[in-house]
């Protein structure tokens, strides 16, 4: 039985249940704000966006990402909340464009490649896995308070450049309550600007 499970997405009737629970915790992707999100180093504009989507739909090959000058990428998440990182899936071809590496940094806007330099949250090495069925499981602590991702995949298995067709992200997200920040600091120092953000939403009030 364990072999039924190694074809493509959608042909098991067998495990229809399981899978819809599986698509439903790899929901993370719906948490993206795309308006801002960036992939550095993709050849065609954009083509980042596009491996961020259902799980169900991971082994669409029409859909990817490629590097350009050499074979680094790297993306550059926000989340419209905040997020507690569970897991990741990188899915690629079984050849040497594949990411062998994946480095996650947390909470650090508009990374460039030079500050890949830092040290990050958390290094994995990479297995090629062009199914889609390989989760690698974060360090919880250290990723439960994410609004900003960055991924970044510094090599490949030799290619020249690096193609990934579909990244999953498994986690919990739960609704940014900023405006509650911006009531009490209101209240311990009167802010102009603050005055002026109540004006125009006067609906904070009413938000739990």
């Amino acid at each position: 039985a364990a072999m039924a499970h190694g074809h493509g997405p959608g042909r098991c009737r067998c495990c229809g249940e399981e899978a819809a629970e599986r698509g439903a915790a790899w929901g993370l992707y719906l948490r993206i704000d795309r308006q801002r999100l960036q992939c550095l180093n993709e050849r065609r504009e954009g083509s980042g966006a596009t491996v961020f989507r259902p799980w169900e739909e991971r082994g669409d090959r029409s859909q990817f990402v490629e590097s350009d000058d050499d074979e680094e990428l790297l993306f550059n998440i926000p989340f419209t909340g905040s997020v507690k990182l569970k897991g990741v899936i990188v899915m690629g071809e079984d050849d040497g464009t594949h990411p062998a590496e994946m480095r996650l940094f947390r909470n650090i806007p508009h990374m460039s490649f030079d500050d890949t330099a830092k040290e990050a949250e958390q290094s994995f090495s990479l297995s090629r896995d062009p199914l889609g069925e390989l989760e690698y499981p974060t360090k919880i602590a250290r990723f439960s308070n994410v609004y900003h991702l960055s991924m970044h995949f510094p090599k490949n298995f030799g290619a020249e450049t690096t193609k990934i067709f579909y990244i999953g992200l498994k986690g919990e997200w739960t609704e940014a309550h900023r405006h509650e920040v911006t009531i009490c600091n209101y209240e311990a120092s009167a802010n102009p600007a603050d005055h002026k953000l109540e004006q125009i939403t006067p609906q904070t009030h009413f938000i739990s």
